[in-house]
């Protein structure tokens, strides 16, 4: 049998290559389409395990990416802002909605591949609005896909046809745990489950294979997809490793279940598909969905269960800050405006003292320069910028009411010191990284230097305290106190600054040090004028300091 090699190779391979793209470039349409609505219905909507996986359903259906998904959800565990009972909750539903893709496919719209490829250039290259661009992604990825899938058919058609690839398919047939490998492996290298089912349903489609030998595979994709999500807790806290040993544990177990079931399942779907008269891919996408709504609703009602496995699997305290407010009620600003900036006060009281945490846990870092402490400060600068975005859309929405003129007053001051405490962490994070830097390039301060460093970190941290306490108690006399502590911080730079001038040219330090040096002290004067806003807002001036660039 002859067989055009070079004509094999290069459909196969850029087939491989358009699909993929084609899966890139619609996803990140829908991405592009969903905006910043993703990470919004995760943070809102996780309140409990069933509406976090009814959440983790939609937004993976409309990003067409579980891992995605729970990589977002990893990062808000990490952050505090998501318990791992609710994660659990999302990762499942995840699983779900990833199914989409699969369906899509199933359409099989293959002849009309080229046309969707026109409409999707067309929207991209001669319109300039944004959406419609974001639209043409989407049907230029869709028509890619399909393209791209009948190129490795064509391409796969001679080599189905050899009697070491028929080996090959019987092989997977009688061993199923090879073809779980093979699933695994290959949507490892893909990082996406979406693309490699989409290739199973091909081969599939073209008798390549058998319905049995396809199903490991389709199991082995989904415990390829959780590769991503553990990368990113690698590092993270232990809830977050956690979030990410549940997807793995969920997908393998599924995965050992269905395995026993193999033949009865496979009977199901043959006998779906005589039922229904569904296509080759239709089949494929039958079995992908069936499979992952029955393994996450099979886990749904064990969730406890599952956090004492994976607690016992990864052991340890989890030391970070973990976050959920109660007191940001929309309800209550209809019911009393003045409750409501009473509970938006306490939220930013509780905001300060964060940032206070985070600012003491960047000293900790510069003096022991351990790791954990640059994390747990990393932490809570991502807390502060979530915690600035919920207060400031609160104390926005308590002004559409009518104030009286104290309540007003009150609203926007609140306001500004959410700005502030939000700039404070910024600022912070700022000297974690300038440390990090000192660190990485192996500085050394002198003595001197790092009591100079010290005598500033205290001063900073006790001006925020002040400043935290006399907004909290409205204490006139110590805003008073933080205004003078801010100008003693001002008069402390400039000293400083002269004084590492003089070392640098007698050679007690070097340049790279110096720098360092500098950026820090800056970095805390900063912060210093941060907290004299505050205090000026609790002394009712309406002159700011301005931040020194």
């Amino acid at each position: 049998m002859e067989i055009d090699v070079q004509r094999m190779i290069f459909e196969l391979l850029g087939g491989l290559g358009i699909f993929l793209y084609g899966i890139t470039i619609m996803r990140t349409g829908l991405q592009k389409c969903a905006g910043n609505k993703i990470k919004d219905i995760l943070d809102r909507f996780t309140s409990n395990p069933l509406i976090g996986f009814l959440a983790g359903i939609v937004v993976t259906g409309m990003i067409q990416s579980s891992t995605a998904t729970t990589v977002i959800t990893v990062g808000l565990v990490s952050a505090g802002f998501m318990t791992l009972r609710q994660a659990i909750g999302v990762i499942l539903g995840a699983n779900i909605g990833t199914t989409v893709t699969a369906f899509i496919i199933g359409i099989n719209i293959e002849e009309y591949a080229l046309p969707i490829i026109a409409i999707g250039a067309f929207l991209l290259f001669f319109f300039r609005k944004q959406m419609l661009k974001n639209i043409g992604q989407i049907f230029f990825g869709l028509g890619s896909l399909f393209y791209g899938m009948d190129l490795i058919n064509q391409g796969m058609e001679p080599v189905s046809r050899l009697d070491a690839f028929q080996e090959l398919t019987l092989q997977l047939s009688s061993t199923p745990l090879l073809g779980v490998l093979l699933g695994t492996i290959s949507t490892m290298l893909i990082h996406s489950s979406s693309a490699t089912i989409g290739i199973l349903q091909g081969f599939y489609a073209e008798s390549f294979i058998s319905l049995e030998a396809a199903l490991p595979i389709l199991y082995g994709d989904n415990i390829g997809t959780t590769v991503t999500a553990v990368i990113v807790s690698i590092g993270a806290s232990i809830a977050a490793k956690r979030t990410a040993g549940i997807h793995v544990l969920v997908n393998v177990v599924g995965m050992i279940i269905f395995l026993i079931l193999l033949k009865p399942f496979a009977a199901v779907i043959l006998s779906l598909t005589s039922a229904f008269h569904l296509s080759p891919e239709m089949a494929i996408a039958f079995a992908h969905g069936i499979y992952n709504i029955l393994s996450s609703l099979l886990f749904l009602p064990f969730i406890n269960v599952l956090i004492l496995l994976i607690q016992k699997l990864i052991p340890g305290k989890d030391s970070l800050m973990e976050y959920r407010s109660k007191r940001l009620n929309p309800r209550l600003i209809e019911q009393s405006t003045a409750i409501a900036i009473g509970q938006a006060k306490e939220e930013v009281i509780f905001m300060g003292n964060l940032a206070i945490k985070g600012l003491e846990e960047s000293h900790l870092f510069l003096k022991t320069r351990k790791e954990k402490l640059a994390k747990n400060s990393k932490q809570a600068e991502e807390l502060l910028s979530n915690l600035d975005r919920k207060i400031t859309n609160y104390l926005v929405d308590i002004g559409l009411f009518s104030l009286s003129e104290y309540e007003s007053e009150e609203q926007k001051k609140l306001i500004n010191t959410v700005r502030d405490i939000k700039s404070i962490g910024e600022l912070f994070e700022n000297i974690i990284e300038h440390t990090e830097y000192h660190i990485a390039m192996k500085v050394n301060f002198s003595d001197q230097a790092l009591v100079n460093l010290d005598e500033m970190f205290e001063i900073t941290i006790g001006t925020v305290k002040s400043a935290m306490i006399s907004l909290d108690q409205n204490n006139k006399d110590l805003a008073n106190e933080v205004i003078k502590k801010n100008v003693l911080i001002d008069h402390m730079i400039e000293d400083l600054r002269t004084q590492h001038v003089l070392q640098l040219q007698s050679g007690e330090c070097s340049p790279q040090s110096g720098i360092v040096f500098i950026d820090l002290i800056s970095n805390l004067g900063r912060i210093g004028n941060h907290a004299a806003n505050i205090a000026n807002s609790v002394l009712k001036e309406q002159k700011y300091f301005q931040e020194v660039r």
